[in-house]
């Protein structure tokens, strides 16, 4: 698995992982039951630190994309790509409000916002 890091973005670094790693997931690239590198390992790997491998992990299993599994290690949770709760729904509807919002005023209609989402999931999609 490929991972970018933009030591520069605005972004914290374990959520830009953590994203990827989600985007994995989407893609199908990483499926149910597949590992995750360990928190040691994957920071070596990436050259950062394991804490903030630890915060990108303990923020996926949160959200229930990964399993830790003590002395056994990390896994791609075994429901994968699970149907969303309403849960999911509202706290997606927060998520995306402050980017519409930012779109609405950079004059974007309410077509081309669409058009940005369609391709962003047809972005996903093919590149399984």
């Amino acid at each position: 698995m490929f991972i970018e890091i933009e030591a520069n973005s605005a972004v914290p670094i374990y959520l830009q992982l953590a994203q990827q790693i989600i985007e994995g997931v989407a893609k199908g690239n990483l499926k149910p039951g597949d590992s995750l590198p360990s928190v040691r390992a994957f920071a070596a790997d990436l050259g950062m630190n394991m804490h903030t491998v630890n915060k990108a992990y303990h923020y996926l299993e949160e959200k229930e994309f990964i399993q830790i599994v003590q002395k056994k290690g990390v896994f791609i949770h075994e429901n994968g790509v699970r149907k969303a709760s309403e849960l999911d729904r509202l706290r997606l509807k927060k998520e995306l409000r402050p980017i519409i919002a930012e779109a609405l005023c950079l004059q974007l209609s309410q077509a081309e916002i669409e058009l940005l989402i369609q391709e962003i999931s047809l972005d996903l999609k093919e590149e399984k």
